[in-house]
């Protein structure tokens, strides 16, 4: 039993540290054993061949798991109908503009303030270069797509335990833990603790990368000169004509640097986080706004679904119009693909059996909060050269992602000022905050990273996920041994109900698991449709 207080170790945090001590490929087999994630199986457009004989299906939510149902369902012929709780297509893929409102479950209403043409993602805001059915319905539907920098060795690492409180370039840590393990590598390599592994050309084939790779001297020293420096920035740095020669930089201590958490952050070999993403141009949502222009006429929009029943014969829907009110209508359809969340669904009264219910009432759901902050210019650029990529914080809003469009523009820019994703202490006492209060805090511990932030800020939003009306938090988080009891049961038809979302994927939190667990469950229905 433990005998301290502290929070269990989260799984990213445990990721982070499994890929830090046995590599990016460890951390992905890590990975995928917990089920977080996989490469995508999506090998192209399905097929729905075979006479449905003018079959209904009812589609329960407008997000991209519903969504590419409805588009796929139609196309084969199926009568398709969408309800979705929003007045929007996209679910969780959401951005934020100015003019916008939001209101959470608490009725606190957010009004979006930002300048024409900026935005903020509260949900999904990358694409990896793997995840190919999404990537498919992008190139499909014409979304423009542009690149999001994922990792930009010019950005910061800061920690309020190491060195003073003060942020260090990315860089410098990168290259000093690489220099201090170079060192330490090539003082065994001299001291003959390799000759049975390596023979001496070998030896000196090593000794060779070791320098080169981290910037040692002549003495395979890791130590302040022109070799670290080359690699881990100048403190002056050169210049032309009868500039001052170029002044080497101070390697940050040994001893404090492995003693210090700043490693955690040191990501950038991971398969899902390449250096090079990718986001659609003008914000997420445009994913969800060309969907949804596909199935122009299909979505009802502001319908609260209350209740779902299924008999022999079909599958009823009651709902309420969020927007007008008034009595309770009803849909039917011979079939539905559910896509409602499962902590939305668990209190929906809906007849299915034992084992669906039990999968839907087991899952837990990951907290994550977003803040999008409005400055009056883009100051890490112009001050610290920042341009795109992440700077990281183990202050509570976790991180900082700088936009990765609209370099040199002149005017205000929103930033990703805090994300905060996991079922920890931090998580949820900076997401029980009212959202002016988040806003504050992103500020406030911003300003540690950058202190410009003060100066130059102007507006902000903050969504804490767990007080979104329609999701009731951020995405399913399956254990090991809630997998193995209940995802299959969760994915499988009960009667003329199918469930289908990021919730029944092995690819949790993205919009390839909602839209691959979508295509799986219309070709099972499918095949249920044509034998019924």
């Amino acid at each position: 039993m433990p005998t301290n207080n502290k929070p269990p170790v989260s799984r990213r945090s445990l990721l982070k540290f499994i890929g830090a001590t046995g590599g990016s490929a460890l951390m992905y087999d890590t990975m995928v054993a917990m089920g977080y994630t996989g490469t995508s199986d999506f090998n192209g457009p399905i097929k729905l061949p075979g006479d449905v004989k003018g079959a209904s299906v009812l589609i329960l939510g407008a997000g991209l798991a519903g969504m590419t149902a409805a588009y796929e369902l139609r196309k084969a012929g199926y009568k398709v109908q969408v309800l979705e709780y929003n007045a929007r297509p996209g679910g969780r893929n959401w951005s934020m503009y100015g003019g916008d409102s939001y209101t959470d479950i608490g009725g606190v209403t957010q009004n979006v303030k930002f300048a024409p043409g900026l935005y903020f993602n509260p949900g999904p805001w990358r694409l990896p270069h793997h995840h190919h059915a999404i990537l498919y319905y992008c190139k499909l539907f014409n979304v423009a797509l542009e690149t999001f920098t994922m990792t930009n060795y010019n950005a910061y690492i800061h920690s309020t335990k190491s060195f003073g409180g003060k942020p260090v370039r990315r860089r410098e840590i990168d290259m000093d833990f690489s220099g201090y393990a170079a060192e330490l590598l090539a003082k065994a390599t001299t001291k003959d603790k390799l000759d049975v592994a390596l023979g001496k050309d070998e030896k000196d084939g090593l000794l060779q990368i070791l320098k080169f790779w981290g910037g040692l001297d002549k003495n395979y020293e890791y130590r302040k000169g022109p070799a670290a420096s080359e690699l881990r920035g100048y403190k002056s740095d050169p210049g032309g004509g009868l500039a001052p020669l170029p002044e080497d930089s101070d390697p940050l201590p040994m001893k404090q640097l492995f003693t210090s958490d700043m490693w955690m952050f040191l990501e950038g070999r991971s398969y899902d986080y390449q250096t090079q993403l990718f986001e659609p141009v003008g914000g997420m949502g445009m994913i969800g706004k060309a969907f949804g222009q596909q199935l122009n006429g299909l979505i009802k929009y502001n319908c609260k679904v209350t209740a779902i029943q299924q008999d022999g014969k079909g599958v009823t829907a009651t709902y309420v119009d969020t927007k007008k009110g008034g009595a309770p209508q009803t849909v039917h359809a011979d079939w539905c693909v559910c896509t409602i969340p499962a902590t939305v669904l668990s209190q929906i009264p809906m007849n299915v059996g034992g084992p669906m219910r039990n999968a839907i009432n087991s899952l837990s759901y990951e907290s994550s909060f977003k803040v999008g902050l409005q400055f009056k210019r883009r100051f890490w650029e112009e001050d610290d050269g920042i341009y795109g990529g992440i700077s990281y914080t183990d202050q509570p809003i976790t991180n900082i992602s700088y936009p990765s469009t609209g370099f040199f523009k002149n005017g205000p820019a929103v930033l990703l000022g805090g994300y905060g994703y996991g079922n920890n202490l931090t998580d949820f006492s900076f997401a029980a905050m009212s959202p002016e209060n988040q806003v504050k805090a992103a500020v406030e511990q911003g300003a540690k990273v950058h202190p410009q932030y003060k100066k130059e800020f102007d507006n902000g939003v903050a969504v804490a996920w767990h007080k979104v009306p329609f999701t009731l938090g951020c995405a399913g988080s399956w254990t090991e041994e809630g997998r193995a009891k209940h995802y299959n049961n969760m994915c499988a038809l009960d009667g003329r109900i199918v469930l289908a979302g990021e919730h029944c994927s092995r690819l949790p939190a993205w919009q390839e698991g909602a839209i691959l667990s979508s295509l799986d469950a219309i070709q099972r229905l499918h095949k249920r449709v044509l034998t019924a």
